[in-house]
């Protein structure tokens, strides 16, 4: 497939995320009003979407409370900044089995497993312009932790978030991860024009070289609108290749703490270099308005 760049691009921050980051860089927001402060920071430095995981205030664990997300939901849209938010539907997915002779039971302490309602009774409450949507199940970086999306789970919270409104973000890890999110659209679970977020480097998903990349590139149906990133240093670099690709970008503390080596980021500066990167190729960079009227979103108060 030919290249055809991107002219006209939106940035997402993803701002504090699930991983054990949170003892890596101070920068790293736990309490709802660091999220929400960093997410508005993030804005101001030219991020048209925020996408938000809540954590424990004073471990900064992940959590998936709902009056976290509330917090959160409701100090972002008081700002003095507008802001699309995207909040994970990413949580309850998580299986950690016991060791390789005795794999069952399950490892109780860090599995979290919920129910489709369950898991997008947050987004229902927040309502978030969108939401993400994991297309799948993956061995997903430690040894024993399977992320865990099952076809009818995925048809279950596809339809919930489709009903209420909301627009998906189809989180794809992999190939397969593509193939099933047309399938939800063919049923109609999923509405025709998808966003998806091409999610590279994460291990053990599609590998962030660039022959790996151009294959999901090229499994993306045209009419649908979509994103990419990788993980670490690698961050920048994808940036730029996405925009080439003909995508949008996404940047932020959930995937990357450097901003240069031995340097610590800020969501801010996070944003500000891909800002700078996006401009510097040519392109412009678009706001929360002119996302919502791309992607056919509506602003919504939360219930």
């Amino acid at each position: 497939m030919p290249l055809a760049m991107n002219r006209e691009v939106f940035i997402t921050c993803a701002v504090t995320g699930s991983g054990s980051s949170q003892d890596r860089s101070p920068h790293v927001p736990r309490s709802p009003k660091q999220i929400a402060d960093s997410a508005i920071d993030a804005a101001k430095a030219g991020a048209a979407i925020v996408h938000c995981h809540v954590r424990d205030p004073e471990t900064g664990k992940p959590r998936r409370d709902v009056h976290l997300y509330r917090e959160v939901t409701e100090r972002i849209r008081a700002a003095d900044v507008d802001v699309v938010l995207n909040l994970t539907a990413g949580m309850g997915g998580d299986m950690v089995f016991g060791s390789p002779e005795n794999p069952l039971p399950l490892n109780e302490k860090s599995t979290d497993m919920g129910g489709a309602s369950n898991r997008v009774e947050h987004v229902r409450q927040c309502l978030p312009e969108i939401c993400t949507l994991d297309c799948g199940t993956m061995n997903f970086a430690e040894a024993d932790y399977v992320m865990t999306n099952t076809p009818g789970m995925l048809r279950a919270m596809g339809g919930m978030m489709t009903a209420l409104g909301i627009k998906p973000e189809i989180e794809a890890f992999d190939t397969g991860h593509l193939w099933f999110a047309k399938q939800l659209v063919e049923e109609k679970v999923l509405d025709a024009d998808a966003l998806v977020q091409l999610c590279m480097g994460v291990p053990w998903g599609a590998p962030d070289d660039l022959n790996t990349f151009m294959a999901m590139v090229n499994n993306v149906p045209s009419s649908w609108n979509w994103s990419a990133f990788s993980i670490g240093r690698n961050q920048m670099a994808y940036a730029a290749a996405a925009v080439l690709a003909g995508g949008n970008v996404r940047v932020g503390l959930e995937d990357n703490l450097w901003l240069d080596k031995g340097v610590l980021a800020t969501n801010a500066q996070l944003v500000e270099r891909a800002v700078s990167i996006v401009s510097n190729m040519g392109a412009r960079v678009i706001g929360p308005d002119e996302v919502r009227k791309k992607l056919n979103l509506t602003k919504r108060a939360p219930l």
